[in-house]
């Protein structure tokens, strides 16, 4: 190891320049006030280590320097007992940082470090890392959260690229209390009508609020309800307000974020949502509060779902689909909401073809359940994402299995066509309710469950992915309620299955090199020099949550909410649960820009991207987001001892 000479504390402005800018090129630094930086330049040492010299070691004591790596790599490698490498946990290359979680722990690194070739790293003694720590927040809030911190400086680009020429605020991830805009206009239960439609003319609002003398809110009275209850009954205006209100209204609380009323009102086919405060009323908030761009509105389109007359109506709202997630997209949504923005408005569709579809056929439909499965039965998808449902019936009198499947084998297949029709490829693997092996009874699917997880041979275990993440969109929840708990409790008590789904799960790597670089695929094909997002990016991270969710028999079939279950229960760290979490919605919020990227330029939407097409930053938050893919699978692995 060779130090340069000079103390860094009295280098020349000249000497730091060049410092200052290489730091600048990267995060945190590049976020930092200028004295801060300055700051850090100052006390900063040029260290060169040649290669496969080590660095830092778990037997060197508790960490007390703090290292930016200036040229070369720096393996992350853990040992075994024995001190011997098992695996190369990460790479570090120019502008990374490390120990972090050592230093703020106050204890020894975890893995070893060592240089992958010749090596210069920026060197801190730990106390200026500290005191840097307190006086720059920017700092402070890239240790404490690093994944974290990064990923808010993309998400914070991609919503300003997304936003460009859209105008206006499109912060959806403010709070209710924040978007209010003026005073509520209220009335009490026996003011005339009249009094009502003069003060929304006088306020152009278009709606008043019924309260009692607490002002507590008792009902709602807006533009459609004077259509409905007024204008068309022909009610006398100096009837009570009270005799034509919407009584019992949704309600909020201000601290509630815009996104919840956002979802609330499209479910409900709202327009406005009261927002009360320990029983008070405090405001009103609309749609057009919510969206400053009104290009498509999230309620809008849902009622529009729900109004179809036919499917060809349905298949038309697909662009208006498309156009929303981009507003999304600009408005600062999270990713995990997003998804759950498209599956909710997926179910919508697919109920209303149901409902289509039912009453073309007419005649005496068996009662049944519409299941879906796999990313739709997790409320994950993306814009591309083909069918996967089924069916579930329970017997009925006279009639066997077979014959109820008969009559309802017609109706699944003109669903599933309708689907078609509306954008959702037909699967190519056939897991559509107009499938026999996916119309079935409530003992057919507890048979067909069983066989997979006693036998558990590969085939079952691919099926079990998909099969077992599912959801009731259409009939009773009780059926789909019932055979989701017989499988949770005989899974939970079949550590072998577990084990097998264990083994299955770790095939899938991330796209890593030995020394960190992007394994892509060849340069032939539909797809050059890509990564595979889905199969090799979030995949995994699916795969893993399942099989610690059936372990502990959790109902909830949502990735996010399966680790956050997990974290609950105790079972994995909280702090690992958030760095799995915000790599797994990086992951999905690069397949959703490409996704609406490929719409966009009339592109078929595919899971492929090419990261030399990313920024530098995008590229190191990559890597570090299939790192922790590492990380996930070696807990995997620790946990049924693979």
């Amino acid at each position: 190891m060779q130090t340069d000479p000079g103390n860094s504390a009295d280098r020349q402005r000249g000497v730091l320049i060049p410092v200052m800018e290489f730091l600048g090129r990267h995060e945190p630094f590049a976020r930092m006030d200028p004295v801060h930086l300055e700051f850090l330049a100052k006390r900063l040492r040029l260290v060169f280590y040649t290669r496969d010299e080590q660095i830092l070691n778990p037997k060197s004591g508790p960490a007390d320097r703090f290292f930016i790596v200036k040229q070369g790599r720096v393996l992350g490698e853990s040992l075994d007992p024995n001190g011997n490498p098992v695996s190369t946990a990460w790479v570090l290359a120019p502008g990374e940082c490390f120990p972090i979680g050592a230093l703020l722990a106050r204890r020894p690194v975890k893995t070893r470090y060592r240089a992958a070739e010749d090596t210069f790293c920026f060197e801190m003694d730990r106390d200026d890392f500290n005191h840097l720590l307190k006086m720059c927040p920017e700092f402070h809030d890239f240790c404490t959260r690093r994944l974290a911190s990064l990923l808010d400086t993309v998400q914070r680009h991609v919503q300003f690229s997304t936003a460009s020429g859209l105008g206006g605020d499109t912060s959806l991830n403010t709070t209710v209390g924040e978007r209010l805009q003026r005073e509520p206009v209220t009335f009490r239960p026996d003011a005339p009508i009249r009094r009502a439609l003069q003060a929304m003319q006088d306020e152009r609002i278009g709606s008043v609020i019924i309260t009692d003398d607490e002002q507590r809110p008792l009902g709602v009275f807006t533009l459609h309800d004077l259509l409905k209850r007024v204008a068309l009954p022909e009610i006398g205006l100096d009837q009570p307000i009270s005799a034509v209100m919407t009584p019992d209204p949704v309600t909020l609380p201000s601290s509630a974020f815009a996104f919840e009323a956002a979802m609330l009102m499209a479910s409900h086919g709202f327009h406005h949502l009261c927002i009360v405060d320990r029983g008070r009323l405090r405001g009103v908030i609309s749609e057009g509060d919510l969206f400053s761009l009104q290009r498509v509105s999230l309620a809008n389109l849902s009622r529009s779902m729900s109004q179809a007359e036919d499917v060809n109506a349905l298949a038309r709202l697909g662009t208006d689909v498309h156009l929303l997630i981009g507003q999304m997209i600009a408005q600062g949504v999270r990713v995990d909401q997003i998804t759950q923005i498209i599956a909710m408005l997926n179910d919508q569709l697919t109920r209303r073809i149901i409902t289509l579809c039912l009453h073309e056929t007419g005649g005496d439909i068996p009662e049944f359940d519409w299941l879906s499965f796999g990313s739709e039965g997790r409320q994950e998808q993306t814009l591309k994402t083909d069918q996967d449902n089924g069916m579930l019936f329970l017997p009925q009198d006279g009639m066997t299995a077979d014959q109820i499947r008969a009559r309802l084998l017609p109706l699944a297949e003109r669903i599933n066509e309708a689907l078609r029709i509306c954008g959702f490829p037909l699967c190519r693997g056939r897991v559509m309710a107009s499938s026999p092996e996916c119309c079935l009874s409530l003992e057919e699917w507890r048979t067909r469950f069983s066989r997979w997880i006693d036998q558990g041979t590969p085939e079952h275990l691919l099926k079990a992915n998909i099969y077992f993440d599912f959801r009731v969109l259409y009939g009773g929840e009780q059926p789909g309620a019932g055979l989701r708990a017989w499988f949770l409790e005989k899974t939970s008590k079949n550590s072998r299955f577990r084990r097998q789904m264990a083994e299955n799960a770790l095939r899938l790597r991330p796209p890593l090199g030995l020394f960190g670089d992007f394994k892509v695929s060849s340069g032939g094909g539909r797809h050059p020099r890509s990564l595979d997002l889905k199969v090799n990016g979030t995949t995994p991270f699916v795969d893993v949550a399942r099989i610690f969710a059936l372990a502990l028999e959790m109902p909830d079939s949502n990735t996010t909410r399966r680790f956050e279950a997990c974290a609950e229960a105790g079972v994995m760290k909280r702090e690992d649960v958030a760095a799995w979490l915000n790599a797994y919605h990086y992951i999905l919020l690069l397949r959703m820009r490409n996704h609406h990227e490929q719409a966009q330029a009339g592109q078929p939407l595919s899971n492929f991207i090419n990261p030399e097409r990313l920024d530098e930053l995008e590229q190191r938050i990559l890597k570090e987001a299939f790192r922790q893919i590492r990380k996930l699978q070696s807990r995997l692995a620790l946990e049924y001892q693979l």
